[in-house]
């Protein structure tokens, strides 16, 4: 396939990850290529967001190692943090502040000057169409306005790497659309997108590769249509379930 020639932005070797002698993540591996999304599947409880906290270095791994653009996640953390961009179900913005507000706080965080932090907001403004409410106060945003102005936020530093941890759960359908606009863009911009969801309908129109967790285990790791081929199934949530109910 085309895809083993684009470039690997994430490795996940052998990673585990203990709470008090509970097993959260058992020993999965995987890579996520430049160019593709990338889907982390299971049930709650599989340890999906685990592994997406350790891949953030949010957490520590028990054992095992992590590396986002070559990066190690422990040694590293700073330089990993700078090239991943995180959206989750929590929008996180800021009601007082406008939205070119926001973006400029969240980009000075992230140590961009202010001539560089301008020329970020105009393409991020233009790119999810936010120009006509940009100035106005975030606590004046529709839910799917928010949502854009989230999306912005994460990327603000234009990272190689976009995280999503269920990031359409509670949205609209409209709202819904920017997220998965989003993903196709950066899809298209060469970064490395995981979707982590649920939502095996959005997955199966998405992803290029899923993986799927279960009780901290990976347990397959194909293409959609390989998977569908493997279990004699006609869509992604019937092949999710029968492997999920054969473990």
């Amino acid at each position: 396939m085309l895809m083993n020639n684009r470039e690997s932005l994430i490795q996940v070797n052998n990673l585990s990850k203990k709470f008090n002698g509970f097993v959260a993540v058992d020993s999965i591996s995987f890579e996520t290529k430049a160019g593709e999304i990338f889907g982390l599947l299971g049930p709650n409880g599989a340890g999906k967001t685990t592994t997406l906290r350790i891949t953030s270095s949010i957490l520590q791994p028990t054992s095992g190692s992590v590396e986002v653009c070559g990066c190690d996640v422990v040694k590293d953390s700073q330089k990993v943090r700078e090239n991943i961009g995180i959206l989750t179900t929590e929008i996180g913005v800021y009601d007082r502040f406008t939205g070119r507000e926001n973006l400029a706080y969240f980009g000075e965080l992230y140590g961009l000057g202010r001539e560089q932090l301008d020329d970020r907001i105009e393409v991020l403004s233009k790119l999810l169409d936010m120009q006509e409410f940009l100035d106005r106060k975030a606590g004046t945003y529709s839910t799917g306005m928010k949502q854009k102005l989230a999306i912005a936020r994460s990327i603000i530093h234009d990272p190689q790497v976009v995280i999503l941890d269920e990031p359409t759960t509670g949205l609209d359908v409209l709202a819904s659309l920017t997220v998965v606009d989003f993903m196709r863009m950066e899809k298209k911009a060469g970064k490395s997108v995981i979707l982590s969801t649920h939502r095996m309908s959005d997955a199966e129109k998405l992803c290029d590769r899923v993986a799927i967790m279960h009780k901290g285990k990976l347990i397959d790791l194909d293409t959609v249509k390989g998977l569908l081929r493997k279990t004699k199934t006609v869509d992604l949530e019937e092949a999710f379930l029968k492997m999920i109910n054969n473990k």
